[in-house]
């Protein structure tokens, strides 16, 4: 009898063990580190948060963890746009590469992952978009898709 006390306990410990396995096994959800702006810039990126595409390159959204209104994500493997990023000290070098697309200027870096970085110019809040290496076949297509909200959301101008 007391074998069986001890079995009805243990099963919902184990039933309460398996759930909490489940919820943090590992999973091909993209991570992002959440920008901490300011409360103008904040309002601008939640501003974006609302208006981006469902769809960026021909993928659907799959916004990264943690969640948050500044990061949106779309695609396995992941392109993350991040809003309210600080001012990369590379806009401060004259020899900086930058593309313009759609109406809206960006500070391009190569990273050494085989990533690409782009970084908004002279808008009201950074926006900085990440295009992972398995993914920059289509070269700047993700921008592209993005360009019309961007406009939309964040005013030209300098950020403070």
């Amino acid at each position: 009898m007391n074998f069986f006390r001890h079995r009805l306990i243990g099963l919902p410990v184990l039933a309460l063990l398996i759930t909490v396995a489940g919820c943090s096994s590992a999973d091909d959800s993209a991570r992002a580190a959440v920008p901490s702006p300011g409360t103008k810039v904040a309002e601008l990126c939640r501003n974006l948060d609302k208006v981006v595409p469902a769809k960026v390159d021909g993928q659907g959204r799959r916004d990264p963890e943690p969640a948050s209104a500044l990061t949106a994500g779309w695609g396995n493997p992941a392109i993350i746009l991040r809003c309210g990023v600080e001012r990369p000290a590379k806009m401060s070098d004259p020899e900086a590469d930058g593309v313009e697309v759609n109406g809206v200027g960006w500070l391009l870096e190569k990273q050494s992952d085989g990533s690409f970085r782009f970084t908004t110019t002279l808008r009201r809040a950074y926006v900085e978009v990440t295009i992972p290496k398995d993914r920059t076949g289509d070269g700047m297509a993700p921008l592209v898709d993005l360009a019309p909200a961007i406009k939309k959301a964040i005013p030209e101008g300098i950020a403070d």
